[in-house]
């Protein structure tokens, strides 16, 4: 398992758990700010210039498909982080609000929360369960 692997596992992991307790803890609050900032265009571009700019970094310092599953999620995350970015920096303001309205939001809320958790409890697990000597000897 690379070093590299191990470091995104464990900062996409706690980023992905963070975020669904915070996402848990003030659910009303998300779902409103969430739906204020699909209708704020500048919002929406400087969102998406930061994920394509994440998405890119990810993706050209992690695009391992063979590394076992624990690599391979932080692949498809980087992936995604790059394809999110493309979405928002390409679509138009209406296109944007109705992709977001397509993904019905505030009705599957629990259930975008409870994947981002378990992704980040998978990743952060897999990320530090590994040891400084396991990662030596993968080198």
């Amino acid at each position: 398992m690379s070093q590299r692997t191990i470091f995104l596992s464990r900062l996409i992991g706690l980023y992905c758990v963070i975020f669904a307790l915070s996402m848990v803890a003030h659910e009303q609050a998300m779902v409103n700010a969430v739906t204020e900032l699909v209708h704020s265009p500048g919002v929406i571009l400087a969102f998406g210039a930061v994920a394509v700019a994440a998405g890119l970094a990810m993706v050209i310092g992690h695009n391992v498909w063979s590394g076992g599953p624990l690599a391979t999620v932080v692949t498809v995350v980087g992936w995604l982080v790059l394809a999110k970015g493309l979405v928002l920096i390409f679509l138009s303001p209406e296109g944007i609000a109705a992709y977001f309205d397509a993904l019905h939001y505030e009705q599957l809320f629990i259930v975008y929360a409870a994947i981002t958790l378990i992704v980040g409890a998978y990743l952060t697990y897999g990320g530090f369960s590994r040891t400084a000597s396991s990662t030596a000897r993968s080198r």
